[in-house]
């Protein structure tokens, strides 16, 4: 696949949409995960800025008496306290308790004079009150978060203002941490997104790229098998127009070879639309399917092919494991040429005084048909490969033992149209068996004897 350009060009876009997708993504939702963290400390500071407010308008209120006025008692509050009108040091920092160390206070008359502070001292922040308004302030580069309340006396009567505020400096420094890891963590992220958007790109294309090839090796070896029978057609044509004068024995001959390789072209072409058809599902089992019984599939197979098989020297024989009827559902036809496909192909590949072995047996849940031969035998290397179509053991494409190539390719996929499977065992030198497993149909409960 990586020496491939068109999967390669695949893959490299593939991967490039899952990367700008899910980088839009990840940036929606950083950005949305930046709000929330913003909101949500926004919302706690401002509860947090109404609840000592309030706090401390309620202490004042019970200990002021009348307006623009402060009482001792008012003045024991907050620690560091401090009127105006006394020596207060406005640069120096606070050195309160830890609670009100980010916050400040301001006393204002009902004419916004400023009458005592507490806690912070920031210098250049603009006395405003908007009653009960929340504002941000910005002082020397710092921002400050601030709410205004009208002081009343133990009489109700309007006292002054009260300016509640807090820095934010602690909130700007934790939001500009979160904006760090967010900027840091964001490309990091995308880059490790692309890293897997392209190891998941090539997962995902290995089994399309798996079947393009198995696409590819169909083509050219569908190309070679009709290659060859076209090709000896072409050469009959030619050696017979070469000659002078045509007697008619020599036309029935050219038109004889003619006819084998037209039949083997018809038959190539017929086992080629068989399969396409079961590939696309066009090929299907009829809603009402027959009872097949397979001891009577078993013995007319074998007395057909008796012939075939002392034509090629060999010893065919069949065997019924079980006393009673063997039946599965399924269409007859279809069967017959798998096990005929089984049988056909022990045949071709075991040598003159060998013996072929068609053998039925059952077990608890299916039905069983093993052709066993004392052919050859399969490598194990290429045992998993022989159903592939086209595929023969060392590439043999001699018309006498290797066929089409499509005979077991044809038997497995009758096989599993019929929830069925095929197994191989072989050993090379000792024979092969194939395994024929399908599930048997059974209207009373049966108990099979073993012979």
């Amino acid at each position: 696949m990586h020496q491939n350009k068109l999967f390669q060009q695949t893959r490299l876009s593939l991967a490039g949409w899952y990367v700008m997708v899910m980088g839009v993504i990840l940036s929606l939702c950083s950005l949305g995960f930046y709000e929330a963290i913003l909101h949500a400390h926004r919302i706690t500071i401002d509860r947090e800025l109404k609840s000592v407010a309030k706090t401390i308008h309620d202490s004042l209120k019970t200990v002021l008496e009348k307006p623009a006025q402060i009482t001792l008692a008012a003045t024991r509050i907050l620690p560091d306290f401090c009127l105006v009108e006394t020596s207060c040091n406005f640069t120096e920092p606070q050195t309160g308790v830890p609670e009100t160390a980010n916050y400040y206070l301001r006393l204002l008359n009902r004419s916004h004079n400023l009458i005592a502070v507490a806690g912070l001292r920031p210098k250049g922040l603009q006395l405003t009150q908007n009653t009960p308004q929340l504002q941000s302030l910005t002082a020397n580069g710092k921002r400050y978060r601030q709410i205004s309340l009208m002081v009343h006396t133990q009489d109700d009567l309007e006292w002054g203002y009260l300016l509640v505020g807090r820095s934010l400096q602690d909130f700007d420094e934790y939001i500009k941490i979160v904006t760090y890891i967010l900027l840091l963590g964001l490309p990091m992220g995308i880059l490790s997104i692309a890293g897997a958007s392209w190891w998941l790109s090539g997962k995902a294309m290995r089994p399309i790229y798996h079947s393009y090839r198995q696409i590819q090796q169909f083509t050219a070896d569908a190309a070679h098998e009709l290659r060859t029978p076209l090709a000896a057609i072409r050469a009959t044509i030619e050696s017979t127009l070469m000659l002078p004068k045509l007697s008619e024995t020599e036309a029935r001959e050219t038109l004889e070879i003619m006819g084998r390789q037209n039949q083997r072209l018809s038959q190539m072409v017929a086992d080629l639309l068989i399969l396409c058809r079961m590939d696309s599902g066009m090929e299907k089992l009829p809603q009402k399917q027959e009872c097949i019984c397979l001891n009577d599939l078993v013995n007319d197979i074998a007395e057909e092919f008796a012939f075939l098989a002392v034509a090629a020297k060999v010893k065919l024989l069949s065997e019924i494991r079980v006393s009673q009827s063997v039946e599965v559902m399924g269409n007859i036809e279809q069967l017959y040429r798998l096990v005929s496909n089984l049988v056909v192909n022990a045949i071709n590949y075991t040598l003159p005084e060998g013996e072929v072995k068609i053998i039925l047996e059952v077990n608890p849940n299916s039905a069983l048909i093993h052709v066993k031969d004392t052919g050859i035998g399969i490598p194990e290397r290429e045992q998993k490969r022989i159903f592939d179509r086209f595929y023969r053991v060392n590439s043999d494409r001699s018309r006498q033992t290797g066929g089409s190539g499509l005979g077991l390719s044809i038997a497995l996929a009758i096989a599993q149209l019929h929830q069925g499977n095929i197994t191989v065992e072989s050993v090379p030198g000792q024979g092969s068996t194939f395994t024929l497993k399908l599930p048997f149909f059974t209207t009373v409960n049966k108990t099979f004897i073993y012979y």
